[in-house]
């Protein structure tokens, strides 16, 4: 039996080690895929410090990690959309509750993916670059065509430009807002968004007409002015206070549906203690409370809110769509750009642990990458 390194968690909450694991067979639907970049989430470091809790189906050890980019070292029976030697990226699963960490965690020399969640990256795409896309822009595909968020139409040739109605992105310049920016632009949809002054152009250019301040005492004023009698279609709430905004602004303009993507609190300052014990109860407390309220204050508005699951489309149609049909073609044509820029800290394994812990302490409007 072959093997390959990777960079485990051994047990919960403990920091990532270099060891060496079997190389697995894929499935008849899977491919084997030889990682070359792989990007850092703000879940990869939650699940890190908060598994016990927050991913109680975890089981240790496992391999962390859900961005890919790599090239194709062997195929299931049943693929019939890749071949071996070629340049892929996807989504990588391991995490999700029934699945194996161990085969299907990004962070190790060989993954399986999903043919569903994998698609031909580009020559005009570096690994590194193609590794920013697959959490950003599955999440946000889920909070946008979803019909348990907004419902929305998926993008095609036809879908250009904008006029179907205005799409509301809290939090433009994260990674999953990029994402959505240009998916719903493409889709068709008119888009206002928000973002910090230094990035504000970089969100106009993905497609947004209006870019408020986020830390503006004026945002929700900004957009519902920039909206005006436009109907708005629906609202993607991402990062701390997003939600209680997106609830005033679609009150204010007549808009039902609000995907949300985030907590309303950061985990942050907790997972990097020593014990979770007791400190958690009074962070997961305050978050379970401004849920409730949040949700509460949506409902009594006539808003449908739900929060969002990044790799839910493995379990149903969005995802061959989104991963066979819509990123090639928008990839292609240049309606999406692999954003947000990476920015490589590092270069094997060992340098996971280094990227979570800078992943942890903030970056704005990069992605951190490691090469492999």
């Amino acid at each position: 039996m072959s093997t390959h390194a990777a960079a485990i968690m051994p047990a919960p909450r403990a920091r990532l080690t270099v060891t060496t694991l079997p190389t697995p067979t894929p499935a008849p639907d899977e491919v084997l895929v030889r990682v070359r970049a792989v990007a850092v989430n703000p879940v990869d470091w939650v699940i890190q410090g908060t598994s016990r809790v927050t991913y109680r189906w975890l089981r240790t050890p496992a391999v962390l990690g859900s961005d890919v980019a790599g090239e194709v070292l062997a195929t299931g029976a049943n693929v019939t959309r890749f071949r071996v030697g070629q340049r892929v990226f996807g989504l990588a699963t391991g995490t999700d509750r029934g699945r194996d960490p161990l085969r299907e965690g990004a962070f190790q020399d060989a993954t399986v993916l999903s043919e569903q969640l994998t698609t031909p990256t580009p020559t005009s795409l570096s690994d590194e670059e193609a590794a920013v896309l697959p959490l950003a822009v599955s999440t946000a595909a889920c909070a946008l065509f979803q019909p348990a968020h907004l419902g929305l139409r998926t993008p095609s040739a036809e879908t250009a430009g904008g006029g179907a109605g205005v799409v509301v992105v809290w939090g433009g310049s994260t990674s999953v807002g990029m994402s959505a920016v240009q998916l719903a632009r493409a889709a068709g949809y008119d888009v206002v968004s928000t973002a910090s002054p230094r990035n504000a152009d970089l969100v106009r250019s993905l497609g947004a007409d209006a870019v408020a301040d986020h830390g503006s005492r004026t945002a929700v004023d900004d957009l519902v002015a920039a909206i005006g009698s436009r109907p708005v279609v629906g609202a993607v709430a991402l990062g701390a206070g997003s939600a209680d905004a997106c609830i005033d602004i679609l009150a204010r303009t007549g808009g039902t549906r609000l995907a949300l993507a985030s907590t309303p609190y950061s985990l942050a300052g907790l997972v990097g203690r020593r014990r979770l014990f007791p400190t958690m109860i009074p962070v997961f407390s305050r978050i379970g409370l401004a849920t409730v309220r949040s949700m509460l204050r949506a409902r009594r508005r006539g808003i449908r809110a739900a929060f969002v699951w990044g790799s839910s489309l493995r379990d149903d149609d969005l995802g061959p769509r989104l991963w066979g049909e819509v990123l090639p073609q928008l990839l292609a044509d240049g309606r999406l750009r692999a954003l947000p820029e990476p920015m490589v800290v590092g270069t094997g394994l060992a340098s996971l642990q280094d990227a979570l812990d800078q992943q942890r302490a903030g970056v704005s409007a990069r992605k951190i990458v490691v090469r492999l």
